[in-house]
């Protein structure tokens, strides 16, 4: 059994698998706390429901199987506070890729088909998981923190040729002198920086399964479905 937050079936709107169909698993709980937190249903007293839902690997596993999703995301809040060794198992028996999106600040147990890993200031990733990424994901709150995570991944041991995802943080997503920094970073440094954007957010993807949670963000407005 395993504290669902929420459950979908959509497009996955970030990275190098965007725009491919995908379900995705959020998980309950977060020991991370990020301020402009997106998800904070997940974790943040104001916003916790009053049920949480704790579903079987059957339960969701079946789920996916009624999909044509070619990928099954598993996220949170932080999923890696949780086993997902038995989760992961049961995607692959039914042939699914199963992806994770983690800060990487505690360990991955399961054979992930895919690691996206969003480093945070608050809670830094351990150095097992940073090995472990097949993409990063930098969350570019304020300008400054170009060159803090930039640094941060280097002294980490990142590997060079990996991706590195910019992406605006969603309340931050028109801010104009922010965008241009992430732009001329980019241009600046070239490999392995490549601008990213929550795609899905733009379509509204999410909200057509009635299963998604209300948004929650603390730091955009939800009626923008930030």
């Amino acid at each position: 059994m395993l504290p669902i937050h929420e459950q979908f079936y959509t497009f996955q709107g970030e990275g190098a698998h965007a725009g491919r169909a995908a379900y995705f698993i959020r998980t309950f709980g977060c020991p991370v706390h990020c301020p402009w937190c997106d998800s904070a249903g997940t974790w943040h007293p104001d916003y916790i429901p009053k049920h949480i839902n704790r579903l079987s690997i059957e339960t969701l596993v079946d789920e996916v199987a009624k999909t044509k999703a070619e990928i099954t995301v598993i996220t949170g809040g932080e999923p890696a506070i949780h086993d997902l060794t038995k989760l992961v198992d049961a995607l692959h028996g039914i042939g699914q890729k199963a992806h994770l999106e983690t800060s990487g600040a505690f360990t991955i147990k399961g054979d992930l088909d895919w690691v996206t890993l969003s480093p945070k200031r608050w809670k830094l990733p351990l150095a097992e998981n940073i090995a472990l990424a097949d993409e990063f994901k930098i969350i570019v709150d304020r300008v400054e923190a170009l060159d803090e995570y930039s640094q941060m991944l280097s002294d980490l041991g990142a590997n060079p040729t990996i991706p590195v995802w910019l992406h605006p943080e969603w309340s931050q997503h028109s801010n104009q002198a922010l965008l241009d920094a992430i732009t001329e970073w980019i241009k600046s440094h070239g490999a392995p920086y490549r601008a990213g954007w929550q795609m899905h957010k733009n379509y509204a993807a999410d909200l057509k399964d009635a299963r998604s949670a209300p948004a929650a963000p603390l730091g955009g407005d939800p009626t923008q479905g930030y």
